[in-house]
């Protein structure tokens, strides 16, 4: 076994360590943060090397823990897809905690607040990279854990019950992701993603299939908030802290999106056509419900998070025409996505930590965008971003979305997420006229101090580079599409022969 083979552990084993070290640096606060910050970077790293490596040579990576040969042992891989999406989440988690490095929110001094953290940065990337599906059961949970615990620490007075709703709808997600881990186990006796994806070809008439896919895209469903079960979300975002809600909301959910993706190209490809249709139908009506959600609302938070359930729902969508094009589109939309709502997330608590009462609340927040410019045209770009005006990654997302829709024929489908593509742009503008057009209470001043801008800057510095020069994106979404499309290498890979 080459080092190399060692790079798809690092991403996984980095932040955990950290994480352990990060504990016994709890009485040194600053060094605690400075460490954390340093182990996240170095994690970002080793993915970036690991995708560099795996688009390089067109194969993955994969680490057989224990030395045990699959199916046997339990296999790590990074493939392309896998890759990607943990270059994005660790992205994003790093400048997470530089934005956390500079709030005011008092959780962020907890000796716990930076462990948890990190243990929420391993638990997603290692969700993205184990080959087996009771291990992603496990990294799901340390993630579930982890972002249950840093909600209900919050600031926020409603942190705790946020917490509790979040908790029991990952309860229910567990019991379904373990029922579909029984179910397939007893039907082909693995666990293993290349392995069960043979033997469903193999045997695609075992009993109880249908039920594990069932709970398996229920569990997916509940992880991405998917339409209708959705509901728990924008509790548990707007009373997160702002370092945690604009990662659980940008990448965290993106965990969804990884299932539905090897559910339609590896495990179960005969069952895939159903499967598809029913991502159509749940990404339009997370589109349509999503924006009208947003428009509705009276939280700048919680209107991001309506946001996301939209967003969401364009990726699957994508997911569902099924096409190498549409696939390359979920990517992209993935990807972008998570740049700019996390960025949006950190402004709108950049401006509840200097609002006169901290609150994301419209009523508080309106006029006050006029005192700090700033945050106002950082918000414009990443509002901009989510319509998918260009010169954003937004155009990017939707250009490369609409193509395919039209390259599959699905006109449809492709008519309503359009005519709802309208909601985004109204509740931005409407969000934008209330915070930096509209003339503040008299008296109302923003206070001195608040949440630095220098996280949001520099993803927004990102919105606009992947929306000038989307090229390199664009290219490793497609080199993935392609790669998914031949799942049999998959197979090959990982279990060898």
């Amino acid at each position: 076994m080459t080092m190399d083979h060692h790079l798809v552990l690092l991403p996984i084993v980095i932040p955990l360590a950290a994480a352990a070290i990060a504990l016994l640096l709890r009485r040194y606060g600053p060094l605690q943060a400075g460490w954390s910050l340093a182990a996240m970077l170095s994690s970002l790293a080793a993915s970036l090397l690991l995708l560099a490596r795996v688009w390089a040579s067109g194969q993955p990576v994969v680490f057989q823990s224990g030395g045990w040969p699959a199916p046997m042992g339990i296999s790590l891989v990074g493939d392309l897809l896998a890759a990607t999406l943990a270059v994005m989440s660790q992205a994003v988690l790093a400048l997470g905690i530089v934005y956390a490095l500079g709030s005011k929110d008092k959780v962020v001094t907890y000796p716990g607040f930076y462990p948890l953290f990190l243990t929420l940065a391993a638990g997603l990337t290692g969700a993205f990279l184990t080959g087996d599906l009771f291990n992603l059961f496990v990294f799901a949970e340390l993630l579930v854990f982890s972002g249950t615990i840093l909600t209900a620490i919050s600031d926020d007075r409603y942190g705790t019950e946020a917490a509790y709703k979040y908790f029991y709808m990952s309860l229910m997600a567990s019991a379904f992701l373990l029922l579909a881990v029984g179910s397939l186990y007893v039907s082909y006796g693995t666990l293993n993603m290349a392995d069960l994806a043979r033997s469903v070809a193999m045997n695609p008439g075992a009993p109880l299939l249908p039920a594990a896919i069932a709970f398996l895209f229920a569990a997916f469903m509940v992880k991405s908030a998917v339409f209708p079960f959705h509901f728990w979300q924008p509790d548990f975002h707007t009373a997160s802290p702002t370092a945690v809600s604009a990662m659980l909301s940008s990448v965290v959910v993106k965990l969804g999106v990884y299932g539905f993706i090897r559910m339609t190209t590896l495990l179960f490809a005969e069952q895939a056509t159903t499967i598809r249709s029913l991502l159509v139908i749940l990404g339009v009506a997370g589109v349509v419900y999503g924006g009208l959600g947003a428009v509705g609302t009276h939280n700048a938070k919680r209107m991001l998070a309506y946001s996301t359930l939209a967003q969401v729902g364009f990726i699957l969508v994508a997911i569902g025409w099924g096409t190498p094009l549409a696939l390359a589109a979920a990517i992209v939309f993935a990807f972008n996505h998570s740049l700019a709502k996390a960025a949006m997330l950190m402004l709108a608590g950049a401006l509840a930590s200097r609002a006169p009462v901290k609150t994301a609340a419209f009523d508080v927040l309106t006029g006050l965008g006029r005192q700090l410019p700033v945050a106002g045209a950082l918000f414009l770009v990443g509002g901009l971003a989510l319509v998918g005006v260009p010169p954003t990654n937004g155009f990017i997302n939707k250009m490369v979305l609409f193509r395919s829709g039209i390259e599959a024929g699905q006109y449809g489908s492709l008519a309503a997420v359009a005519f709802a593509s309208i909601l985004t742009l109204v509740y931005v503008v409407r969000a934008f006229q209330r915070i930096w057009w509209q003339l503040p209470a008299p008296g109302v001043t923003a206070k001195p101090g608040g949440d630095r801008l220098l996280a949001p800057a520099l993803l927004i510095a990102g919105v606009l580079l992947l929306g000038l020069w989307p090229e390199p994106l664009v290219s490793l979404a497609q080199a993935t599409a392609a790669w998914l499309a031949e799942p049999q290498a998959y197979i090959q890979a990982v279990l060898g022969g």
